[in-house]
């Protein structure tokens, strides 16, 4: 009768075996884990071993939870005696373990970590820290060896305190968390025109005034009239951190791995400066421009006393520079500029800038240090050691890469945590954009288009986090998490080893962590989600439902009727041939816990009919003469290349090539003020037998808000009275805010 027992626990072991291998869930996945039978139990005060080289690491280990070792014994040559308890040690030469890699071995004698150098060392002990943090039972851990390594040597984080200050208690708790997840560079964006955040001290009015202005809310400031206050006035709003904060957080930095690296933004957004010193500015008075005169000595006397204490403070290799969105205008009216350019034979307000750069860059450079900057940096030319930071796009890191130039990739399609990370329509104002945690993770920082032997200069990429509209220090954690730990795996795990879906089920096991650091994370929608996917051979759609949750569990109704639990739930994607309305809704059990969406899937008189422009696309082409007549809407952004934009009215007509019954007209816009994006003032629509002859047969006037900085669309539809025969439909929509219009399809029933 025991036979059966044994034959099904003999059966289940392979089960057993893959069960405990899913237990792991590290962020970022390991390079290799092969996996032991049986458990190691942590004993409490276990032994603590390290060679000198690791000691401070070892300091680390305090962050493992429910971990009590004895006294650190440092060991001064690895011998039998030592061959239990926690071990750090370095790797010997058959060990083939690499220069940056670390190993982790869990088995029966304990835990031992091998490592070339004290950086890799701090990896691996995190590797640890996380799988106890992970772990229902931090002191009972699986046998197991990982072998690990890092893709790219530079993995970013930037976080901006120049448009809002954060407190320094968060931003050690920032590092904290990126030291976690095995992030090495911290981007700390100090200055910037809404506030100087650094104490320097041969110029103590950039923290007694320029860290301090009216409003403490940016937006707000910016629209009323951007001034700057005198520390202690009353209602000043700021701050700044001093050098020995500023020190203190280096060193914390260092102890986790991680390098802090200053941007001291010039020649541009430094209307915070030129507030204060405005002997700086080309014009000689406040208030009257951003950038630095170039043509004044004196700028850069002061640029590079500040950059004497920034070095001293910092003691990072890179040193950024911004050089980012300089206005040129000034320069231009400048006697002093236009002075300079003749005196050392500049031809351009561009090339006058890389002057700037290049003093600034061999002035770093005779300090030991590299400069780095954004990819404006590249106009005009570049120094031999400079870093460029490729942000518009992957274009100027391409251009640099392939010049030789060093390259963090950052474009900000894939990596400005600014952007709106779900449906913009439910979220706090945000800069714009569109940027969810699957394209954050689908992110490839070596691009295709680059040069084989160029790829060796893409050192990784990094996140922004740009603070306009991230007042507070909550605001920035529900921006950066969870977006920052699909970087984390873009950066350190290898490309042909990454998967969304199985990334997504690990994240799952980190919304506890996340929630132990009381972070103030984005949580996952139940939003119903929907993507439809036109056939124009049988003129059909495939619709695709899903959520932000790993397993959604969703409703629908085709009959206009409002979703329930009794609703056809949805299983596997779902093909209509007919025009037809589905809405949807996520249900736990029998509660609704997402609004109803609802799907307008249209198979109309218009598809794969040509569209002829009387006034062209600008900027953003979509599918070009196909986009308004393939049956595709458009989605949440629109760079998603289904939305067609017009700077000029929209003036377009179809031709059906024969005369064919008309019901009605319709197209969708969108509108989100804050890019410029707008309704259009005015619809209407024309019907034509010979394309030359046309007759009005209905408009319709925009009367929503034009100031509600959210997103939102708006279907114009003219439905005529009675049915109309005609071969030509031209439709008008007049551009009256001198923005952009965005439209996605031309639906004629």
């Amino acid at each position: 009768m025991r036979i059966i027992p044994i034959l099904a626990l003999i059966l289940l072991y392979p089960l057993l075996s893959e069960a405990q291998k899913e237990q792991l869930n590290l962020i970022p996945k390991p390079d290799k884990v092969t996996y032991a039978e049986g458990t190691f139990q942590i004993a409490p005060q276990i032994a603590l071993y390290s060679t000198e080289a690791f000691v401070q690491a070892s300091a680390l280990l305090q962050e493992y939870p429910q971990l009590q070792t004895a006294p650190l014994e440092i060991v001064k040559k690895v011998n039998k005696k030592v061959q239990h308890g926690i071990r750090l040690f370095p790797a010997e030469a058959a060990d083939k373990i690499a220069a940056d890699a670390f190993r982790l071995q869990i088995d029966a004698s304990g835990i031992l970590i091998k490592a070339n150098d004290p950086k890799a060392m701090i990896q691996g002990i995190y590797t640890l820290i996380q799988m106890g943090m992970l772990s229902d039972d931090p002191t009972l851990l699986p046998q197991l060896t990982i072998d690990d390594k890092p893709r790219f040597s530079y993995r970013g984080l930037h976080l901006d305190v120049s448009r809002h200050y954060m407190p320094m208690s968060f931003v050690k708790k920032f590092i904290d968390i990126m030291a976690l997840y095995k992030f090495n560079y911290f981007h700390w964006h100090l200055t910037d025109g809404a506030g100087w955040r650094l104490e320097i001290k041969q110029y103590p009015e950039l923290t007694q005034k320029a860290a301090w202005r009216t409003h403490t809310v940016w937006k707000e400031w910016m629209d009323n009239g951007r001034q700057y206050v005198q520390e202690g006035t009353p209602n000043a709003s700021g701050g700044f951190y001093t050098q020995a904060e500023a020190k203190d957080l280096v060193s914390y930095a260092a102890q986790k791995g991680i390098t802090v690296i200053p941007e001291i933004e010039m020649p541009g957004h430094s209307e915070e400066v030129l507030a204060v010193y405005p002997q700086l500015a080309c014009s000689g008075k406040p208030y009257t421009q951003s950038e630095f005169c170039i043509g004044n000595e004196e700028t850069f006397t002061f640029l590079k006393n500040v950059m004497d204490e920034v070095l001293a403070i910092f003691p990072s290799e890179y040193i950024h520079i911004g050089g980012d969105e300089a206005e040129k205008k000034h320069w231009k009216a400048c006697a002093k500029c236009q002075a300079l350019k003749e005196r050392v034979g500049l031809k351009d307000e561009d090339e006058l800038q890389s002057y700037a750069i290049r003093q600034m860059d061999e002035y770093l450079q005779g300090k030991g240090r590299k400069l780095i900057g954004w990819d404006e940096i590249l106009e005009g030319g570049l120094t031999k050691g400079a870093t460029v930071m490729s942000w518009r796009g992957e274009d100027g890191g391409i251009k640099a890469a392939n010049m030789g130039h060093d390259v963090v990739m950052t474009p900000g399609n894939y990596l400005y945590f600014d952007n709106y990370q779900t449906d913009p329509r439910t979220q706090p104002e945000a800069m714009g954009g569109y940027l969810t945690l699957d394209k954050v993770y689908a992110y490839n920082p070596v691009p295709k288009e680059l040069e084989t032997d160029k790829a060796k200069h893409i050192l990784g990429a990094q996140a922004n986090l740009w603070t306009e509209y991230m007042p507070t220090y909550q605001h920035v954690e529900y921006m950066a998490f969870p977006r920052a730990l699909a970087l984390a795996e873009v950066n350190w795990t290898s490309q042909e080893a990454r998967n969304w879906m199985d990334f997504k089920k690990r994240l799952q096991h980190h919304y506890k962590l996340l929630q132990r650091w009381d972070v103030n994370y984005y949580r996952p929608s139940y939003n119903v989600m929907s993507e439809v996917l036109f056939n124009r051979e049988r003129l059909s759609n495939t619709l695709t439902l899903t959520s932000e949750q790993l397993t959604p569990n969703i409703y629908y109704t085709t009959d206009g009727s409002t979703p329930s639990h009794h609703s056809t739930p949805y299983t596997n994607p779902i093909d209509f041939t007919t025009t037809t309305l589905i809405k949807a809704a996520s249900f736990i059990d029998s509660a609704r816990v997402s609004p109803v969406e609802e799907i307008k899937l249209d198979i109309h008189k218009a598809i794969g009919k040509k569209v002829f422009y009387n006034n062209n696309w600008e900027g953003y082409p979509a599918e070009k003469e196909l986009t308004l007549t393939n049956g595709v809407m458009g989605g949440l952004s629109y760079h998603d290349g289904q939305w067609q934009g017009f700077t000029k009215n929209f003036d377009a007509y179809i031709d059906f090539e024969r005369r064919e019954e008309i019901k009605s007209v319709a197209m969708r816009f969108m509108q989100i003020p804050g890019p410029g994006v707008f309704f259009p003032g005015e619809f209407k629509v024309f019907l034509s037998d010979n394309g030359k002859n046309y007759r009005e047969v209905g408009s319709l006037k925009n009367q929503d808000d034009q100031s509600n900085p959210r997103l939102t669309f708006k279907t114009f539809e003219i439905k005529l009275e009675k049915p109309q025969m005609a071969r030509y439909v031209k439709i008008v929509a007049t551009n009256v805010q001198k923005g952009f219009l965005f439209t996605d399809e031309i639906v004629v029933y």
